[in-house]
């Protein structure tokens, strides 16, 4: 059984490595992982956050609860034109072991592309909610946190929720 990585969990900070076969295995951790997100009530997750070094992930679009399950991710495109929103992550909780939020600015549309589990390639601009999930959850497949992209003194009032919690 997969279990949730937390912020400090040095797996977190892992580059993953590409999936060369998929396994029966990744497959059954993509189900138990959109399994945890879903009763998370997240919308993303990567493999690195639950302990795994591989580039597959899974997604929700939160308005049509369309699931994707990405294998070797990979952004090829990113808009100029950036925007704000708040973001937060299963990884990151504080004291009360529910998400810290904090704003972030990144690209407001990306093209990604993928592997499905059939094995067949994809790929998808994506704009508004899905491309900050997508941004947000092939990051971790580098040892990317959202935290990262705060300035230090934002970043430092995030750590300080998160240290309360342990």
């Amino acid at each position: 059984m997969l279990q949730m990585k937390l912020c400090g969990d040095l797996v977190l900070r892992e580059h993953c490595v590409p999936v060369d076969d998929i396994t029966p295995e990744i497959l059954k951790n993509m189900d138990e992982m959109v399994k945890m997100m879903r009763n998370q009530n997240g919308v993303g997750l990567a493999a690195p956050q639950v302990g795994v070094t591989k580039r597959f992930l899974v997604m929700m679009n939160p308005e049509t609860e369309e699931v994707f399950k990405m294998i070797n991710p990979k952004i090829i495109e990113r808009s100029t034109e950036t925007v704000v929103m708040e973001e937060g992550c299963l990884s990151v909780l504080g004291p009360d072991d529910l998400p810290v939020y904090a704003n972030v600015s990144r690209p407001a549309v990306v093209t990604i592309e993928w592997m499905g589990v059939d094995g067949k390639n994809y790929a998808a601009e994506m704009s508004g909610i899905m491309a900050r999930i997508a941004q947000h959850e092939t990051d971790h497949l580098d040892g990317v946190l959202f935290i990262d992209y705060l300035p230090a003194a934002k970043r430092e009032m995030v750590m300080r929720k998160v240290r309360r919690r342990k």
